[in-house]
Order: structure tokens, then sequence, then C-alpha cells
């Protein structure tokens, strides 16, 4: 006869408690058993509160079930909920989430007085001409000329970088640094890359070759893969 897979296994930590749910058992099974379980190893009143964090795999949680489990394990117990981690994310954040990962790929000249900006990271083939703008929330390279202006990491992304064949900016901008055209040399400069220097606390201008040693991760969906 096959041994049957508990609905809530505990494991004691140093920082405390972590309570894994079998992702196949329904709620009201998971419920059932965590009273039992809390029941049996409730502390006793002079014992300090006891961190609990809860794992629920492949499991997705309502609001209304997370606050279910939530009272069940605080209430009259002197556990405290740390955290509740799910493998499972909403499709709102999903679609989001692949939104600001892709690359998008575009091919056009951007004129005088023209905006183009995107989610994630955006390749332009294709020049910037004065008075022009671009804008992304992840990394900008550019096939072509950067003569306007480039503003990569628009929502604080610190780590973003823009890129171009042939670079002479009316300005960039990396999340909230700036720097203007009196940075870069008179003639411009080709095949490099903007990146803020933390040491210097500025935008500098670098060749293209540098960027795998300065940005380990050079595109927004490797740094959310690297997030978990």
């Amino acid at each position: 006869m096959q041994e049957t897979k508990p609905t809530i296994t505990i494991k004691g930590t140093r920082d405390g408690l972590i309570l894994f749910i079998d992702e196949n058992s329904s709620f009201e099974e998971i419920l059932q058993d965590l009273i039992k379980k809390l029941d049996a190893s409730t502390p006793q009143k002079e014992e300090p509160v006891v961190s609990v964090k809860v794992k629920l795999g492949h499991r997705y949680l309502t609001e209304e079930q997370r606050h279910q489990l939530k009272e069940i394990i605080e209430d009259k117990n002197r556990f405290q909920i740390e955290a509740m981690e799910s493998d499972v994310i909403p499709i709102k954040d999903a679609k989001t989430w692949l939104d600001e990962s892709q690359l998008k790929v575009v091919n056009q000249i951007v004129r005088s007085g023209q905006v183009l900006e995107t989610k994630g990271d955006l390749l332009l083939i294709g020049d910037v001409n004065p008075g022009g703008r671009v804008r992304a929330s992840g990394n900008i390279y550019i096939m072509g000329n950067l003569l306007g202006i480039a503003h990569a990491g628009i929502e604080g992304d610190q780590e973003a970088f823009i890129a171009a064949s042939y670079m002479k900016p009316a300005q960039l901008r990396i999340a909230e640094y700036i720097s203007r055209a009196p940075d870069y040399e008179a003639d411009g400069v080709y095949m490099e890359c903007g990146i803020i220097d933390p040491d210097q606390n500025k935008i500098v201008i670098d060749s293209i070759k540098t960027l795998s040693k300065q940005r380990k991760v050079i595109s927004a969906f490797e740094r959310r893969m690297n997030n978990g």
C-alpha cells in the first residue's frame, strides 16, 4: 500500500519554522491538518514568538485563503508569519514580467520631435536624429547614429546601459543620472556604450567590449531570471 504524502510538513530551523504545503492536497485538507499540527506544537506562553515561513510550492492561493492560513497559524499561538512563498504568479504579474523581459526590435529613424518608448530592452535599427528621443525601462541598443537623447532604465534601473554604433548624443540618461553633450568627444565615438560608474557616481562612456565585464547580466530577461 502506497504511503500517503502529508499535507503539511514542518521543519525547524535556527530562525524558526518552515511549513511546506503539499500542492496536490485540497485546501480544506490543508486547513484541517494545519490545525492539528499546530495544536500539537503550541509554544508555551513564556517562550518567544516563533517566526514561520510558509512554502506553497506550485499552489496559488487567493488573498482570502492566505488570510485563512495566517489566522490559523497566528491565532492563539506564539507564531508569526514571516513570508508566504509560491512558485506561481498571477497572470497579470506574468504578463508584466513578459513585457519587461522582452527585447523590442524597431526598424526606423527617430526624427526631431519624435519619442520612441518601450518596456524592457530596445534594439533600434536606425538613427536617432538631433531632437529625437528614445526611452526604455531596460537597456538601449542602437544600430546607427545616436545624435538625440537616449534614456535607459526609465523606471529606476541603474544597471541599464546605452550602446550605439556611433555616439554623439545631445543627452544620455540612465535612471536618474544625466550626462550632457559636453561630456563627450567633439567628433563622437564609435561602438561605445554609456553606463553608470558607481565609483565616479556618474555616466561614463566606454567600449562595448567592456560590457561583459561591467555588466554580468545584460538584458532585462536575464536579470529577472537571476532574481528568481
